[in-house]
Order: C-alpha cells, then structure tokens, then sequence
C-alpha cells in the first residue's frame, strides 16, 4: 500500500472521528442567539408607536441636548451645517425646483425620527443616547419646525398622537410597473416601443467638465 493510500485512510478515519452527527435536516453551524443578543437588534419603532421604549423629554432639554450633541453637524437650530442634512424649514418648497426634505417638510412618520436618531446619531457615537434624550431632542426638533409649541415634552404615551406636516402625502405608487408586478411580475423584455433620448448629461449640467476634472478620473 502506497504512503499516499495510508494518508488518506488517516485523514478519513479522523473525519469521521471529529466531524459530529448532525442532526436531520440542520447543518450544525453557529449557536443560537440569547435573548440579550435578539434584543440588542430589536430596536425598530414602528408608526403606531410600537417598539418605543418607556421616556420623555421637553423641547427645553432637547436645546440642550441638541447643542451639545448634535449641533456641530446640524447647526443650533437644525438648519444644517456645510453639507450636513438640514433638519428644519423647507415648508412648501417640496413642488418648487430646489426642495428641502427636512422632518418638517417631509417625513411622513415621527417613528422614523425616533429609530433613526436611535439607531445611527450622533455620528460616530451610535447608540449612545438614551431614551430620554431621544424624546427630548425630537420634541426640539419638532418644535424647530413649527409643529409643537415651545413647551411641549415628549413621551411614550403621547408620541403616536404628533402628526407630521406630510404624512397625507404618501401613498401607493398608482404607476402600470406597479401593477404589472402585482398581477405576476415586472416587465424584463420588450417593455416600451420605443427609447427616445431626450437629454443629454452634459445639458443637465451633471458630467464634470475638463477643467473641473482634468485628470478624467471617476470621482
């Protein structure tokens, strides 16, 4: 028998003695999670205000909060820093040529706020804030939009009662692509007659110009 025959049988033999039965139809693969691991990820917050943890806040600690926690991006009255996203203002310029999505002027949900800042803010310090200052930096930030009075103070008993500006809004999308694919699927082939070109990229002002980026390099 060649060497090579007898190391295969060895490597053989050991699979079989360190390779465990796995049971029918499971692969053996990873542990189950804890319910402290589930809950560390079931952290969303729906519209109806299910998912929200017991807290409140005033629009006075939010100020505060804000000032401290978030303003350096966002501006002291959420109006934006440099390029950071502004948060406040924009009240019926959805239509106009230049719109600003701000929570005021476009977000549909409060829910939303509250799982984002929660989830993602401050920058670079994710999911630092507790639940507190969550409400309380969201009742600021509704009051920098006009839509609550200066002292109002949010909690979880009162959250799902905020409507926002543009909840009415948001409906289902009436387009013939929705309604191919709820009655079997979207359309992958000979969809239009006929493609028309009817701008150009650099009319629309979106291609760089040679002197803008002389290298020709993809930025």
């Amino acid at each position: 028998m060649s060497k090579f025959r007898n190391l295969a049988i060895v490597a053989a033999a050991l699979c079989a003695i360190t390779v465990p039965a796995q049971a029918e139809g499971k692969l053996g693969l990873g542990t189950e999670a804890t319910p402290e691991q589930v809950a560390g990820w079931d952290i969303d917050v729906r519209p109806d205000g299910q998912g929200l943890p017991e807290g409140h806040g005033t629009v006075e600690q939010g100020d505060a909060i804000f000032s401290e926690k978030c303003a350096a991006c966002h501006g002291d009255f959420a109006e934006g820093v440099d390029r950071w996203p502004v948060l406040a203002g924009g009240d019926g310029t959805l239509k106009s040529e230049h719109p600003v999505k701000t929570i005021g002027s476009y977000w549909p949900y409060l829910s939303t706020v509250y799982d984002y800042i929660n989830r993602a803010m401050p920058f670079g310090d994710a999911q630092s804030l507790k639940p507190d200052e969550i409400y309380a930096i969201i009742a600021f930030l509704l009051n920098m939009n006009g839509i609550v009075e200066d002292d109002f103070e949010l909690s979880k008993e009162n959250f799902a009662s905020v409507k926002m500006p543009n909840a009415g809004d948001f409906f289902p999308d009436p387009r013939p692509d929705g309604k191919n694919i709820k009655d079997g699927g979207p359309c992958m082939k000979d969809c239009k007659a006929k493609v028309e070109i009817t701008m150009r990229a650099r009319v629309l002002d979106v291609t760089p110009k040679d002197g803008d980026n002389p290298s020709g390099s993809v930025e």
